[in-house]
């Protein structure tokens, strides 16, 4: 099928008229292969879609949105790119549920650094669509969002994000930010830090792993 997303997918071991979906959403200079490596761990009763930035940076590399530097060597983010990659994203969910038997109402999204950026662009801007947010390494950017998402109800999302403490990526104090702005919009979240740099370590998997599983009242 025609999607507009290219993505891996990991059909539910135990199927039921509708099932939850928990979409990945990679990093910078990724792909769609990186984040599905968890898909074996993840619960059995979801489908595991993980899907591919559409920006190709070639040699198997792809991207959200671009990144730059001016000449004193300053990074900044393509914004533009940013919000037409959200944009794209929710389109693809719809395509997803469109296209498979998923519960409109259990979807999930779990992003790694660009992918945990966007993923809270995407549950501030549509969070009527979005249950849960697993966000790594990354942090809020509320210019991705849309315009007066404040006024949104975030009275149905949930938000687990995690960062380490020697991020040399993005550091650990952007990610520190994000908790007070979440508090503040009334959104309800668990944030956990880990003696590691730009990664996943064990224990972050196992602890986002079963926060999944509690906020979606499935059993162990």
């Amino acid at each position: 099928m025609n999607l507009s997303l290219e993505y891996l997918i990991k059909e539910p071991k135990i199927k039921s008229d509708k099932n939850p979906l928990l979409l990945l959403l990679h990093g910078y200079g990724s792909n769609q292969a990186d984040l599905f490596s968890f898909a074996a761990e993840l619960p059995e009763e979801y489908y595991i879609v993980s899907a591919q930035a559409p920006y190709d940076l070639q040699y198997g590399s792809y991207a959200w949105y671009a990144i730059n530097f001016d000449a004193d060597e300053n990074k900044f983010s393509d914004l533009d790119q940013a919000r037409e990659s959200r944009d794209v994203i929710v389109r693809f969910i719809d395509e997803l549920v469109t296209n498979y038997a998923i519960d409109s109402n259990n979807i999930s999204l779990l992003g790694f650094s660009q992918g945990a950026i966007l993923s809270y662009a995407i549950a501030l801007s549509y969070p009527e669509k979005i249950k849960n947010v697993i966000a790594l390494s990354g942090y809020a950017n509320e210019d991705i969002a849309v315009p007066n998402y404040q006024t949104n109800d975030f009275s149905q999302l949930r938000i687990f994000h995690s960062h380490g403490t020697v991020d040399q990526v993005i550091p650990v104090e952007w990610a520190r930010k994000t908790a007070p702005f979440l508090k503040n919009l009334n959104i309800q979240s668990t944030y956990k830090e880990y003696p590691v740099g730009h990664g996943v370590a064990p224990q972050n998997f196992y602890d986002f792993r079963n926060w999944l599983l509690e906020n979606n009242t499935i059993s162990k």
